[in-house]
């Protein structure tokens, strides 16, 4: 038997939450934005208004304002958002649970064993969209199908506040028409690349031989296959599981560009500091670490060394980070952003050997120390205490990236 898969999207989220709590916005184009003044300032959601005028997620608001001079920017209020997101979770649990969130604002169920008291998958799905629309305020629409990828692509192709079903008998002639970039991981970089092959629907790359896209795209040339063929047989995850943590980063999009080596280092220690207090908070020591760098149009590069010995220093990840940084950036261009991330955890309690080169009783020491200042900071606050150096551009160094994140979709694999 088939199973019974629901992708729940909560339509235009952010933005149809604000519109909630502010009526008088409702029929004016409102997005929700970060801070152009800090240089946060993309279009974060945007309501129905606002995308008839052609408004896009992701442009930023300098952009968005062009083609509507009227336009209504809102800060993003998360503490708000999650609310929401766990009251629509609270409904889903009604009918199952097994729940595996995709972002704060997406979800998958399986209602494969609830179809005895609730109905079909379309029957409970359009329940669903009743419920949310009648106890929350705001719409979603929902796909159903008989694995994760289909019921992720119904619930896109109508929107909002609609049920699409993919099924077995009808995914060739719903789903296969559909451009390639439509289906779940096929970005902009493997369009590109699909497209020079005339790869440029869900159905041709369905009907492209295996072998060739293995050729073309490695291990993803597999998945992609199987996903537009209907074969995806990936789980969904029950309520409140959590994945294997297996890297732990933060990155910043600074108030301004970074010219010259000391601004690198002040933005890296702000974040070294951040990741080495959440590694600690979970227990772990890293062996990697890893910088992502943006400069002022857009390039990135990413890169990663080994430490000499697993830590949650965040001066001995600093200045990994910092070595890993002069060793392959050569200033062309001034940076946007950067992001430091540890990697290749190991459990903090496992032994470690001594060296005879390294001062443990010192290591120690600074253990203790950034131990005491987590103590203080979750106390009196995160600006209670700080390095110096930090006072050298407080415009820089004025944040507190373990706290102030933006929310990002969760993986789909889980391993």
């Amino acid at each position: 038997m088939d199973r019974v898969i629901l992708h729940a999207d909560l339509n235009n989220f952010y933005a149809s939450v604000e519109c909630l709590y502010r009526p008088e916005l409702r029929e004016k184009p409102v997005v929700v934005g970060g801070d152009p003044t800090l240089r946060h300032g993309i279009v974060l959601a945007k309501n129905y208004p606002a995308k008839k005028l052609g408004i896009q997620t992701g442009e930023v608001l300098w952009q968005a304002r062009r083609k509507c001079p009227d336009l209504v920017v809102v800060p993003p209020n998360f503490s708000l958002y999650l609310r929401f997101a766990r009251l629509a979770r609270e409904i889903y649990l009604t009918y199952t649970d097994q729940i595996e969130p995709f972002g704060i604002d997406e979800a998958w169920l399986d209602v494969t064993h609830s179809a005895k008291l609730y109905g079909t998958g379309k029957e409970i799905a359009d329940e669903i969209r009743e419920r949310i629309k009648f106890q929350l305020g705001i719409t979603a629409s929902v796909g159903v199908s008989y694995n994760k990828i289909f019921a992720k692509l119904g619930s896109d192709m109508k929107k909002p506040d609609a049920t699409t079903v993919l099924s077995r008998e009808n995914f060739r002639s719903l789903a296969w028409p559909l451009p390639v970039s439509d289906l779940l991981y096929v970005g902009r970089s493997t369009d590109k690349k699909l497209r020079r092959y005339m790869i440029r629907t869900i159905g041709d790359l369905a009907r492209t031989s295996q072998y060739f896209l293995h050729f073309l795209l490695g291990k993803w040339g597999d998945i992609l296959w199987s996903f537009a063929n209907g074969e995806d047989i990936s789980p969904v995850a029950p309520f409140g599981y959590e994945g294997i943590i297996k890297s732990i980063g933060n990155s910043t999009t600074t108030p301004r560009d970074l010219v010259n080596n000391e601004d690198v280092r002040l933005v890296i220690y702000v974040l070294a500091e951040s990741v080495a207090a959440r590694m600690r908070s979970h227990g772990f020591r890293c062996r990697r670490v890893q910088i992502h760098v943006r400069d002022t149009d857009l390039a990135v590069f990413e890169r990663q060394g080994r430490l000499e010995r697993p830590t949650n220093l965040s001066g001995e990840i600093a200045l990994l980070a910092l070595e890993l940084f002069a060793k392959n950036y050569s200033w062309d261009k001034p940076l946007r952003s950067i992001g430091v991330r540890g990697m290749d955890f190991v459990p903090e309690g496992e032994p470690l050997q001594v060296s005879l080169f390294i001062n443990e009783a010192e290591r120690k020491r600074r253990e203790d120390l950034e131990r005491t200042v987590d103590i203080l900071r979750k106390r009196f606050g995160y600006f209670s205490i700080q390095r110096g150096m930090m006072l050298e551009d407080r415009k820089l160094t004025g944040l507190n990236p373990k706290e102030e994140h933006v929310i990002h979709p969760v993986g789909y694999f889980h391993k």
